[in-house]
């Protein structure tokens, strides 16, 4: 047998996350020299264009969008695909509590991004492939395991090769074989909820509007789309509910789905006249105890998975990466090998806190808005009204939540 494929830096997943470390590694000056390696199933393919969107899609913070900027990956061409939003809109449907946010009130040009997964994932693909010190690997992990020594870890692929690597990144999603093979230990709960995923278009423009609800069986998003050629009539929905509801939901015809949802969304975009093929997903959240073990660390889904309904996980993915192509550059530069314990420790100690925060604030908010006796629902109303009044504690909260 041939013997193993040596690289400095193995990151395993090119998914959003992935390819953002990718790209933030193979930019410092201290990886310059280094071999970087990305294990990814198969080359990107980008199969949207016009009115047929990619049902995947992240909201992108001003914070991440930043950073992907001073990367050289957020470009015109991206910013034109991608659909900015100018306001936002929180309502409980059980009753008269609204919040809304405006870009004007905290002084910016847009509170965020909605952009379709592989609108984004191409650019960083494509900065990928222009890099002397990143290379991908196409082919699927079919096994992790600690060579004897404990210093270097060895991934078998399914195309028969291995690697091995002194530093081994975990990107590889919420379930994550290298965090499994490797025996991270792991916190994970079901939050009882189902997400229905798809794009529809309405009568009405969204007005660079992103619309949340919060229904007796759980939150609906409205996420603002639009085409090349600004045709603004498209959201993608994510419907949170109950499982049972929501196989009920996903039984239903085109037009009794879209009918449903015109009501539930309050006929905001008028009636829902056109919808693509719905997919429908388990909710849980994990949290890793550890993100991090001797030449091992773990990055987004990998590491944390939260509830959808704020849309943060991905850029609590990106910060992730950012930090950890932080930390890693400057243990080099102090000599360090790389997967040096204390260096990947660094990470964790900066990140976790700020994960678990989020983490804790999405189960927060979902259990406030739970159904429950008409007296909480009442004071939940009340509050969010209050909230809406009180605009600098507002306008803290949204530029938090933009990273800013």
């Amino acid at each position: 047998m041939n013997a193993p494929d040596r690289v400095d830096v193995l990151i395993a997943g090119g998914g959003l996350v992935g390819a953002a470390l990718a790209v933030f590694l193979g930019q410092h000056p201290a990886f310059r020299a280094l071999d970087i390696a990305v294990v990814e199933a198969r080359p990107f393919s980008d199969n949207f264009g016009g009115a047929q969107f990619d049902p995947r899609v992240v909201a992108i913070a001003e914070s991440a969008r930043a950073r992907l900027a001073e990367a050289g990956v957020w470009s015109d061409a991206l910013a034109a695909r991608a659909c900015p939003y100018y306001r936002m809109e929180v309502r409980d449907s059980a009753g008269t509590g609204a919040i809304h946010f405006d870009c004007t009130e905290i002084h910016r040009p847009d509170l965020g991004h909605i952009v379709e997964n592989s609108a984004l994932l191409g650019p960083l693909h494509k900065t990928i492939e222009s890099m002397d010190n990143v290379r991908f690997i196409y082919s699927a992990i079919a096994d992790v395991r600690r060579l004897d020594g404990g210093d270097s870890l060895l991934l078998s692929l399914a195309d028969g090769s291995e690697l091995t690597a002194p530093l081994v990144i975990a990107a590889d999603g919420g379930n994550s074989l290298v965090r499994e093979r490797c025996d991270f230990e792991l916190r994970a709960w079901d939050y009882g909820h189902s997400a229905i995923v798809a794009t529809v278009s309405g009568e009405l423009d969204h007005n660079f509007v992103a619309r949340q609800w919060f229904t007796d069986y759980g939150p609906l998003a409205f996420l603002p789309l639009r085409t090349a050629e600004g045709d603004c009539r498209f959201v993608s929905i994510v419907w949170s509910l109950n499982h049972e509801e929501a196989e009920r939901l996903m039984a239903c015809d085109e037009e009794a789905f879209c009918r449903e949802l015109t009501q539930a969304g309050e006929y905001s975009l008028g009636s829902i006249v056109s919808i693509s093929r719905r997919f429908l997903l388990p909710l849980r959240q994990r949290h890793a105890v550890n993100y991090v073990q001797p030449g091992v660390a773990l990055v987004g889904d990998a590491a944390h998975t939260i509830h959808p309904l704020a849309g943060q996980g991905v850029n609590l993915g990106f910060a992730d990466a950012s930090v950890l192509a932080e930390e890693l550059g400057r243990a080099l530069e102090r000599g360090l090998p790389l997967g040096h314990l204390s260096a990947l420790e660094r990470y964790q100690r900066r990140r976790k806190p700020a994960n678990l925060a989020m983490m804790a604030a999405m189960e927060g908010f979902k259990r406030l808005f739970d159904a429950g006796p008409p007296v909480v629902r009442l004071l939940r109303n009340d509050g969010m009204n209050l909230l809406d009044r009180l605009g600098p504690m507002k306008n803290r909260l949204i530029r938090q939540a933009m990273g800013l």
